[in-house]
């Protein structure tokens, strides 16, 4: 059973475990991290800073009651626009299981119901054809490609960009 939550506090230690034990499967899409980014009290900190931040919705994946990834969205912006970006990773255990896409699929359906967004973008490294596939199963859309995008692993990458439209929707 795959099932998102959003974050909580409590989570910090098993986010440490986690990130470290997959950290040389992540590593290549990622940016460069510190050390106190994979200690309880770092991932913590990071936690506590999402959850201030209005604008952030990070949550994270459960495989049978475990924790196996998350899946955030970020920059949320209401007004006018009603977007947010999507980012999100799977334990390398369970990777190409499917999890990934029907995590997508679970926080699209919150972010188009509950939370009342219009659109969602993500982005990924051109050569990053998994995360490509998980944004296609969910109905996302390439739209370009975005240059120097991200640094990632110390050094900025091109990423091509995808966006998901909740086709139909009109304010209240």
């Amino acid at each position: 059973m795959i099932h998102i939550r959003p974050t909580e506090l409590g989570d910090a230690p098993v986010l440490a475990a986690a990130y470290t034990a997959n950290w040389p499967f992540l590593a290549p899409w990622d940016p460069v991290r510190d050390e106190v980014f994979f200690t309880p009290a770092g991932q913590r900190a990071r936690i506590e800073g999402m959850l201030a931040d209005r604008g952030a919705y990070p949550c994270v994946i459960e495989l049978d009651g475990e924790v196996v990834g998350t899946v955030t969205l970020t920059q949320m912006e209401y007004g006018p626009a009603q977007s947010a970006n999507l980012g999100y990773w799977v334990a390398q255990a369970v990777n190409g299981r499917g999890i990934a896409s029907r995590a997508v699929e679970l926080i699209v359906e919150r972010a188009f119901g509950e939370l009342g967004l219009h659109r969602l973008q993500a982005g990924t490294l051109e050569h990053n054809f998994g995360s490509q596939k998980v944004l296609a199963n969910n109905g996302f859309e390439r739209i370009g490609i975005a240059r120097d995008f991200l640094r990632i692993q110390g050094r900025w990458q091109d990423h091509i960009l995808f966006q998901r439209v909740n086709e139909g929707w009109e304010p209240a």
